[in-house]
């Protein structure tokens, strides 16, 4: 361990996610460092051969604070037609679900996004860390509080102006 702050607990939490995603079942997530955090990384299994998906679950840490925000990137490749390729990259909260199964029947694979995110909270929780929301995330929900209170405006409005 270095002598900087927080870097014991960095370390812990590492483990503690590397040591989940061991005993996770079903699904081959891998871990990856990076200077402010880690990734946690799966291939998405799919319906179609021409498709190949890859979650990322993008974990930045704030030792000194021991808040961590968690982004989704999911990168999408699927051959079109004539054999084009069609590349296509998500950055933010994804949620979504998957099941497929092979093509005799007998093999039946799913996998939920939401299931990184608990891996992730989990061990993050038991050692005392804090989620942070990303900025994005945070300036969504004001633009959709904003506008659903417009909304609700314009139907009171519209209301009181028929009705009399």
């Amino acid at each position: 361990m270095n002598g900087t702050p927080g870097a014991g607990d960095t370390e812990a939490l590492y483990a503690r996610v590397a040591a989940a995603t061991a005993a996770a079942t079903g699904t081959s997530y891998r871990l990856r460092r990076t200077e402010p955090g880690f990734d946690l990384i799966v291939d998405v299994p799919q319906v179609s051969r021409r498709v190949t998906q890859v979650h990322t679950y993008r974990v930045q840490l704030r030792p000194r604070e021991k808040t961590f925000t968690i982004t989704d990137i999911v990168r999408t490749d699927e051959r079109g037609p004539f054999g084009v390729p069609q590349r296509t990259v998500e950055i933010g909260r994804s949620r979504y679900r998957t099941w497929s199964r092979s093509l005799d029947g007998s093999e039946r694979t799913s996998f939920s996004s939401a299931d990184g995110h608990r891996l992730i909270r989990g061990a993050a929780e038991e050692l005392g860390w804090t989620e942070l929301r990303p900025a994005g995330q945070r300036t969504a929900l004001v633009f959709g509080a904003v506008g659903g209170a417009l909304a609700l405006g314009t139907l009171i409005s519209l209301a009181v102006v028929f009705w009399l």
